[in-house]
Formats: C-alpha cells, structure tokens, sequence
C-alpha cells in the first residue's frame, strides 16, 4: 500500500473502536486539557475581537462560541474557539512538531462534530486523527523549511484530518483535503511574533479555519497538491500511522500555575524555588539572572503592555510566580500590567544565552529524550550574597512523564474557574471523562454556552 493510500485510510476510516486504550485514555486527556484552555481564553482581548468576527463574517447555527452565548458556522466557531484555546499559551506542545495541536485540532472537532450532531465518540477518534498526522507533518514541515513557521501552518493540514474524518470522506478525498490545506497554509514566520509579540501568535485560528474550509471543499470535488507526507525523504516518519500512536507518550502539557510561553518556564520555575528555598525577600534581591537557550533570550525582558507580550516574555513570569506564585489569566491580561511590584521584580531580570541550552533545546526539537527546555538562575542579594539554582527543567519531554486524573484536573479547575462556578467545572469533568459515551456533542457544548458568576449563581 502506498504512503497516501494509507494516509488517506486512517484520516477516513479510523473510529473509536479502533484505538488502542491508552490511546483512547489520551484522547480524553487531550479533551479536558484543550477544554481548560479554550474556557479561560475566551477571558482575552483577542477572543472577544475573533469571536465577533466570526459572528459577523460567518453566521450560522451550526455550532457554538465556547462561553459566549452565539452560535456561527463551524468554519466561524473553530477560528473563534481556536483562538480563545491559544489565548494564554495554556494548551499542549507536541513531540517532533514543536508547537501546539491541542488548541487547532479540538476547536476543528467540536464545531464539525457538532454541526453535523456527532457523538462524543467520533468527535474523540477525529482528535486522535488531527494528532497524530499533526505530530507527523509538524515535523515534516519544520525539517523542509528554514524558517521557523507557527504551528497554525503545519495544524491547517492536522485540522484539515480531523475535519476530514468527521465528514466521512473517502480516503482519496481526505488526501485531497491535506493537500488543500498545505498549500493554503498561513506563513506564520514564527520569530518575527516573538519579537514583536501581538495577537498573531501562533496562527492557530489560521489552521483551524483552513482546515474545516479544505475538508469541506474536497468533499465537493476541489484538488490539492500532494502533501509532504509522501514524499520519499519522510516514509520512515509517516509509513507507520495507524498501527504506532505517536500522540500516547508524545504529548507535553504544561504544568498548572504556568500559562505562558514554555521558553520562560525554566526562568519562572527555578527563581521561585530559590526564593522558596532560602527564605528571600523580594525587597533583598537585587538582581536575577537567567541563563536560557537562544529562544528564552529572545523572548526579552521588556515591561509588557498587552497580554501578548507578557506571555512572550522571559521577565515578565518570573515576577509573576514571585509575586503571585502562579502565572496565568490573572497575572497576564492587561489589567495587572501595570502592577508596581510585579514591574519592579521583571525590572531585576538579565537575560544570558547558554550554548550548553541551545544543545539541549535543539536535542528537543528533534524529539531526542535527552533534550529539554532548561534553564539556570542565579539570585543576587543586594548584599552581594548569590543563590544559584541549577539546571532547572521546564517539564516538556518525551517520553513526557504521566499525568494522572487528579493532576489533569487540578489544572482544569485552576482554569475554567476563572469562567466558571465550581459546580458547573465539576459537571463539565464528569461529562469529559465519559465522553465517548455521549451520543451527541451538543450536550458539552450547552455546557458552556455562558460564563457563570459563582457568588451570584447564575449566568453574567
């Protein structure tokens, strides 16, 4: 069987019966993490200006804008869920691809699944589909260009697979759906946002928009160029799908308490322990120093003044986790921007590049175990007294260390509660655990049709 037969098979035909368990037991990790990140994002300026727009761009009643109450077309609903779910960088990062599926791949399922009245079931098998070929043509993508591109370009093609599944395609117009998609993928120079940090981020409302329009249009006869998935450079890394399932131990979630880029996890995670460990004073330290790979640095160290910016920010979440010992909504949308003492700890941070880092973060990239997103900190009193943490490890490895139930919940209630009351976020879990037995994905959707004031009880 040739590479795009069957490529072309396991985007069509793969059902949830067919999964291995811990694929499935994934797959729902997956659903209640992705959830997490799609709730509080919906909290962001660029969730509210996306959401509008789709309402207005393209109407409908097809699905639902998670926690605002209108309803559009699933291509609207997708770009607009996908947006909210990328909002506060909360959501997962793949092995090999080197970004993020989870806030592409789970918009596209749930707005296609519920415009078509599909069961919790196949919403799940067209996730682990948007995975796995996102984890195989992520990194395809990278090794074929030399700029580094978001993952809204390479997740076009994942979200393109899901949708494709969902609307039960043959296999050879679900190939021509990842063609479409590829060749319309969004050049989302990825440095560049980094730089200049705004609400582009990473594209990911690009992918899931174009993967729900290509799907749709190879249903209706349209062509696209073959993928990169078959050419003969990347059959080793592809000839496998659907019997190895990258996605069961090649996907990292962040750690609740971090809602930020993952670059600056290491810097955030090891100032704390120092302070923690040595008793400090914010008042007692003069300077923190941040030893970090070449991404780190580039993040800066520049006060930010839009939630973009202090997400992509190396300075700005190692005040936050000093401060408030958590970064998150709280501490990176605008209105805390301008917080005194959050300013004065991000003003102590210099920033240094490790080459021993870069070896370990490019070892990362290309899915080596040995890799890691790492980093050392060194404290300064104003007594000239020094602290040093260490190597400190961000988390993000592969394989990546289990994550039990009360660990993914923990996080998922840590996150929606900042948009919902604590009984309608222990509704939602329970819903999400046993959700391939839903016969129809509305019921999650109803859900979280509206924000919900805990003290009041009722919808705001």
């Amino acid at each position: 069987m040739s590479i795009k037969d069957r490529i072309g098979r396991f985007v069509a035909h793969t059902r949830w019966a067919d999964l291995p368990e811990p694929v499935q037991h994934q797959a729902r990790r997956c659903l209640v993490d992705d959830m997490a990140a799609a709730l509080s994002g919906t909290l962001a300026r660029v969730s509210e200006i996306t959401g509008a727009y789709a309402v207005e761009t393209w109407p409908g009643d097809e699905a639902t804008l998670l926690l605002r109450g209108e309803r559009a077309s699933a291509v609207g609903a997708a770009f607009a869920n996908a947006w909210a779910a990328n909002a506060f960088d909360s959501d997962d990062g793949l092995r090999y691809a080197y970004g993020h599926a989870g806030a592409q791949v789970f918009p596209t399922a749930l707005a296609v699944a519920e415009s078509r009245g599909l069961s919790g079931s196949r919403m799940l098998a067209a996730m682990v589909v948007g995975y796995e070929i996102a984890h195989r043509v992520g990194r395809c993508w990278h090794d074929s260009r030399e700029v580094y591109q978001a993952c809204g370009s390479w997740g076009s093609v994942a979200c393109a697979a899901a949708a494709a599944n969902l609307m039960a395609l043959t296999p050879e117009r679900a190939w021509e759906a990842l063609g479409i998609a590829e060749y319309h993928a969004p050049n989302a120079p990825m440095m560049r946002d980094i730089d200049d940090p705004a609400m582009v981020k990473h594209a990911i409302g690009w992918g899931a928009m174009t993967g729900v329009i290509s799907a749709g249009l190879a249903a209706r006869g349209f062509t696209g160029i073959p993928s990169i998935l078959a050419r003969d450079e990347y059959r080793d890394w592809v000839r496998d799908i659907g019997d190895s399932y990258v996605m069961a131990d090649g996907i990292a979630w962040k750690e609740k308490g971090y809602a930020c880029c993952s670059w600056a996890h290491p810097a955030a995670k090891g100032a704390r322990a120092l302070v923690e460990a040595h008793s400090l004073t914010l008042e007692e330290i003069a300077e923190i120093r941040v030893e970090g790979f070449h991404e780190t640095v580039r993040l800066g160290a520049e006060l930010p003044t839009t939630t973009e910016e202090a997400q992509f920010n190396a300075a700005w979440p190692v005040a936050a986790m000093l401060v408030d010992g958590e970064i998150g909504p709280a501490q990176t949308l605008e209105a805390r921007l301008r917080d005194p003492e959050m300013r004065a700890v991000a003003r102590k941070v210099e920033l240094v590049e490790s080459e021993a880092l870069n070896e370990l973060c490019r070892l990362y990239v290309e899915g080596d175990p040995r890799g890691r997103f790492a980093g050392r900190v060194t404290v300064v009193l104003q007594d000239g007294t020094t602290f040093d943490s260490g190597l400190v490890e961000e988390g993000s490895r592969f394989p990546n260390p289990p994550w039990s139930k009360r660990k993914m919940e923990e996080k998922f209630r840590w996150l929606a509660a900042h948009v919902l009351s604590g009984e309608a976020v222990e509704r939602l879990l329970d819903l999400m655990w046993g959700f391939e037995e839903v016969p129809n994905v509305n019921r999650l959707t109803h859900l979280v049709r509206e924000p919900v004031d805990e003290e009041a009880g009722q919808s705001r």
